[in-house]
């Protein structure tokens, strides 16, 4: 699919990561930071052996090479890319602190990808539940470890310190004057990440967080967790982290949960670290949606797993570049067909375009060239996107999957997107339900483009 084709929305995107390299650069170069000597940005005053991330500006060998150290850019291809890849977050992250600025950046390349929707991963305050976690320390009675947090509004106090970063987002994208720029019509949701390589008790606090926000904030939807699912303490801790979600999910109902699970190959982990990962977040924590899900194959009874994971409705995000540089899996060893086969709802996203150097269109032209895929199952790839998406309201479609075909609610049945207005009841129903008129919005836009291309291909 080229940009000019309607692409759904973005499930799978890390804001710090999602930023192109050259913007990373410019913010180092704005906030003064400096450049070491393993191109990791500090903070200033630049001493011996740095040198001013400004100097990126009229340097371009020194600008490549903080490209190169911060992205997958000119990686060799016959070698694992797994720890560069986590590596570069180290490297860049002093120059993530402006999270409006680069949100900025990423919602203007996801609506010129010809995208609807996008849910971003960011940690709310992250130093204020931080020192929560370490005020009240761990208890291994969860629902005690709960109302702890929650005694005296602790928990709540926490929740208000989160931003959105709204206010500087519409600034730097001028979103309040006559010349907007793009990103500001994008609808934006965020979904709150927990660094599952923390301690016990900052997992469990990070997640109460998430949850509450998703519950207060109608800006933040979800939680995840996030950094390498292979790394010690999230190999040790992942049972204990499921019952974790488990139970917060009995506190906050309405929270909703997608998780990096099974982002594994054999070699980078014991062979019985393969058997049980996505199966626990799905049975065990109840995720909606599944990250990566790379080891399918390899998960005791994964056939049956599969088959639960389409019965629920349980979407798997598929980002392509990324499992080929991080975990060296694509083609024919990567399970996207499996999933299909079974009736999983497959979603295409980017993860971390910014680091991977790619963007979505990419992961819908690897998709066709390397599966064959046709134009109907690439658009039905993008109508799954935000079927799957965690916007308010109902769908568009009484049914709404690949198997079952796409078929819209009664309100809506007999209008036609992009050729006329809503009925009235159809509209209605659209301004009832933000997911309905996204989806609704990308109907007119296929409607469309198929009428310049003369017809679906």
């Amino acid at each position: 699919m080229s940009p000019t084709k309607p692409e759904g929305g973005d499930l799978h995107n890390h804001l710090s990561g999602a930023v192109t390299t050259e913007h990373l650069i410019q913010l180092a170069g704005e906030n003064g930071l400096c450049i070491d000597a393993t191109d990791t940005a500090v903070r200033p005053p630049c001493g011996p052996g740095t040198r001013p991330a400004a100097d990126a500006r009229t340097d371009a060998e020194f600008r490549q090479r903080i490209v190169r150290a911060w992205s997958m850019q000119d990686f060799p291809a016959d070698q694992p890319g797994h720890d560069h890849f986590f590596d570069t977050f180290g490297k860049f992250g002093e120059a993530t602190r402006d999270r409006g600025k680069m949100l900025a950046n990423v919602a203007d390349t996801v609506v010129e990808q010809n995208q609807f929707y996008l849910e971003t991963l960011v940690t709310p305050a992250s130093d204020a539940a931080k020192k929560l976690a370490e005020s009240v320390g761990y208890d291994a009675d969860l629902a005690a470890f709960h109302r702890k947090l929650v005694a005296g509004g602790k928990l709540d106090g926490v929740v208000r310190e989160a931003d959105a970063a709204d206010a500087q987002f519409r600034e730097t994208a001028h979103c309040d004057t006559g010349r907007p720029a793009p990103g500001c019509r994008l609808p934006v949701r965020w979904i709150s990440q927990v660094s599952r390589g923390s301690s016990n008790e900052r997992v469990f606090t990070q997640m109460a967080v998430g949850m509450r926000l998703a519950e207060r904030d109608p800006r933040f939807v979800a939680v995840n967790l996030v950094q390498p699912e292979d790394g010690e303490s999230a190999l040790r801790n992942y049972r204990l982290q499921m019952r974790m979600l488990q139970y917060l999910r009995t506190q906050y109902p309405d929270a909703r949960l997608t998780l990096h699970a099974g982002e594994l190959t054999p070699g980078l982990v014991k062979p019985e670290d393969l058997t049980f990962h996505i199966r626990e977040a799905v049975q065990v924590a109840g995720a909606e949606r599944i990250g990566h899900g790379v080891d399918l194959v390899r998960e005791d009874d994964w056939q049956q797993l599969a088959r639960t994971m389409a019965r629920r409705g349980v979407a798997v995000e598929v980002p392509f570049s990324s499992n080929k540089q991080i975990l060296g899996v694509a083609g024919d060893d990567h399970p996207f067909n499996a999933y299909r086969r079974y009736g999983v709802p497959v979603v295409l996203a980017t993860d971390d375009p910014g680091v991977s150097r790619i963007d979505i269109s990419h992961e819908y032209q690897y998709a066709r060239a390397t599966y064959g895929l046709s134009y109907t199952e690439l658009k039905d790839l993008a109508r799954a996107s935000l079927e799957h998406a965690f916007l308010d309201g109902h769908s568009l479609w009484a049914s709404g999957s690949a198997r079952t075909g796409y078929r819209p609610v009664r309100a809506c049945t007999g209008s036609r997107p992009g050729v006329a207005p809503p009925a009235p009841a159809c509209a209605r129903h659209l301004a009832d339900n933000a997911k309905a008129a996204t989806e609704w919005r990308q109907e007119a836009a296929f409607a469309g483009f198929e009428r310049r291309q003369g017809g679906a291909r």
